[in-house]
């Protein structure tokens, strides 16, 4: 293809190059989380090779042990974060990744070279890109293979504990708040009263099944590509390999990774990445719900229902001032937006960019997965620390609707009927009495009944 100017310290190639210069699309290179994982990937691909004898076997061209050790160290610092710097190509590249997978073969080959004290600028490649870094693996499995790698981290690591975080505080909250009644809502319309912590144990159930859905996210890449190559067939690679690969990722992360069931399914399709990104699109909508009810219960602090008074964050206002918004609260409903998109994006890619061997719409996939993962795990610790952890609770606010409420008439169904008590509400309304004050104004019930009817605590239990 002719001559490409390369940056003269620079560890990639030409290959690169050309990307670089093909690709001035977004300025967003691929994140780093999958970086480092394309490092770890091809650090178990050289040790699946070294273990299978294809490294130093009887090839064409066989490594030195010396040599070996010098690609899995190289492998490991790209892994570690030390060469971020040197992967430029825009996400919006080619759509299996070739170009970032030749990228990193390319920064590998070249530390290897230099780590083994040989001249990495000399155009004969002492440890080559393709065949030796990029031994018995095709772009088309080995970066899908990184890509799961890098989301299982990325959920293992990251999201989970951050969603286990956000669990224990609402948990906490729900316990400390089980004293407090307040008025429930339906159709933000007065509803039978609630406890306050019965309401927020709702909300720590909701991140509870939040961190199974996590795991089901995880569960769902677990099967990794490697050993498939170019279609599916394996050739060129050892049939040990895929195993081999799987088997060393799995002790490098702690998470249970296994060769692909069925190769051509592996290679050609990726719909574990598209239920994974499905299930971080329910943990959006569960993380968006919990923020705009929060919302909800701090709004005021005189007009709106502040039952929960939310940590004053910053002014909120340039005009009016004291003030005050919840931030924090629409933060997270950005975010939770946010993954909603990515998620449709990944779907459409999944549906689409599967043509027969090959999804061809990968690097965005893999692009939209790992930032939902990073935003809703950086948004649940942010509302924690920020706003969650010092939310304290309006308790003569909420105990004051409660005897407001027109729905206290409920509990007088069994004693007056139904039709009875509607007018009764009708009334309390256009009068606004209490229907604790109708009630003994018209002697409908005894004190002694009409006091153990209309007790708030009876009405948030069964019986």
């Amino acid at each position: 293809m002719g001559e490409v100017r390369v940056p003269a310290q620079a560890y990639y190639g030409a290959q690169t190059q050309r990307a670089k210069d093909n690709f001035p699309i977004s300025g967003w290179p691929l994140r780093p989380q999958l970086i480092h994982a394309m490092g770890l990937c091809k650090y178990a691909a050289a040790m699946a090779n070294r273990d299978l004898g294809k490294l130093t076997g009887t090839g064409k061209y066989p490594l030195a042990p010396a040599q070996v050790e010098a690609l899995l160290a190289a492998a490991q610092e790209v892994a570690a974060g030390r060469f971020d710097d040197e992967f430029p190509i825009d996400v919006f590249q080619t759509g299996s990744g070739t170009s970032s997978n030749m990228n990193a073969n390319e920064v590998i080959a070249n530390r290897a070279i230099e780590l083994t004290k040989a001249d990495r600028f000399h155009a004969d490649k002492s440890v080559h890109p393709n065949d030796h870094v990029n031994m018995g693996q095709s772009t088309n499995d080995m970066f899908p293979t990184a890509i799961h790698v890098a989301v299982g981290q990325a959920l293992k690591s990251d999201l989970i504990p951050a969603l286990r975080l956000f669990h224990g505080v609402l948990n906490d909250k729900a316990q400390q708040w089980d004293s407090i009644i307040k008025i429930g809502r339906t159709h933000l319309a007065d509803a039978t009263p609630i406890r306050l912590g019965q309401e927020f144990s709702g909300y720590a159930r909701q991140l509870e099944m939040s961190i199974d859905r996590a795991e089901l996210a995880l569960k769902a890449v677990r099967e990794l590509p490697a050993g498939g190559t170019a279609v599916g067939t394996g050739i060129n690679t050892h049939p040990k390999f895929g195993a081999k690969v799987a088997e060393v990722l799995a002790s490098e992360t702690g998470i249970a990774f296994i060769e692909a069931t069925n190769h051509f399914e592996g290679n050609a399709n990726r719909d574990g990445l598209v239920e994974c990104s499905g299930d971080l699109r329910a943990i959006a909508v569960t993380l968006f719900s919990i923020a705009n009810n929060i919302r909800w219960l701090g709004s005021g602090p005189r007009c709106g229902f502040y039952e929960v008074m939310l940590p004053d964050r910053q002014p909120g206002s340039s005009i009016m001032p004291g003030k005050v918004n919840p931030v924090m609260c629409e933060s997270m409903m950005q975010v939770c937006a946010r993954v909603m998109g990515n998620d449709q994006t990944v779907a459409f890619s999944g549906a689409t960019g599967g043509n027969f061997e090959l999804n061809i719409m990968m690097p965005i996939m893999g692009h939209a997965t790992l930032e939902s993962i990073e935003l809703l795990a950086s948004s649940a610790r942010a509302f924690v620390e920020f706003c969650a952890l010092e939310m304290e609770v309006n308790a003569e606010g909420c105990e004051s609707m409660v005897e407001k409420s027109l729905a206290m008439v409920t509990s007088l169904n069994p004693h007056i009927g139904y039709e009875r008590a509607a007018a009764l509400a009708k009334e309390a309304f256009k009068t606004g009495k209490t229907i604790r004050e109708l009630c003994r104004e018209q002697k409908i019930l005894s004190d002694e009944v009409l006091d153990k009817a209309l007790d708030p605590r009876s009405m948030t239990e069964p019986h």
